[in-house]
């Protein structure tokens, strides 16, 4: 009986060892869920009208789509000025019209790129600064994974050496019985 109820508590003991590293694992699946979750739906930024405005004007202004269109309305420009009568075209040969537009164009779009550079310069520091939090994060996890597993086999050495030291026990009282059955009988 006395055999019965030690070997009950062993395993008691592992049971209990199996259960804190039950709970270790189902902690760390559920923090990993929450930093993927954060990465995989970043919280909506709030753009102004004129942000939205800026994002597309710089999309548009550093597309081919625009490179294109703007060359061929200069080149429609030039040819109407050059090959039309006197009395219609409106912007001679040096062209001081279209080198106004021009001029305003570029005077216009530069700072509105800039704004969206800027807005997206800030995203990207953000990021970085979102990536450098989640390898801090990760880092410290390791270590605090590390400090788990030395604790845990720390705890299962010393349940080792009691379970070891309660298997001698037993032994010892196996022997005792044994010798006490060799004398009786």
């Amino acid at each position: 009986m006395e055999i019965e109820s030690e070997l009950n508590e062993l395993l008691q003991a592992k049971q209990e060892n199996l259960k804190k590293l039950q709970d270790i694992v189902k902690k760390a699946i559920t923090e990993e869920e929450l930093i993927i979750e954060n990465l995989l739906h970043p919280p909506k930024e709030m753009l102004t009208q004129g942000q939205r405005l800026s994002d597309r004007i710089a999309r548009f202004g550093g597309s081919w789509a625009f490179i294109i269109s703007f060359f061929m309305v200069l080149i429609v420009w030039i040819l109407f000025n050059t090959l039309s009568p006197q009395e219609i075209n409106f912007d001679p040969y040096p062209f001081i019209l279209m080198n106004l537009i021009l001029s305003c164009i570029a005077a216009l779009q530069a700072p509105i790129i800039m704004m969206s550079q800027n807005r997206q310069e800030e995203k990207d520091r953000k990021r970085s600064e979102n990536d450098y939090l989640i390898n801090l994060k990760a880092e410290l996890e390791i270590r605090s994974l590390h400090q788990k597993v030395d604790l845990l086999i720390e705890d299962q050495i010393r349940i080792l050496f009691e379970s070891q030291s309660q298997q001698l026990e037993i032994l010892k009282k196996i022997a005792q019985e044994v010798k006490e059955i060799k004398r009786q009988g």
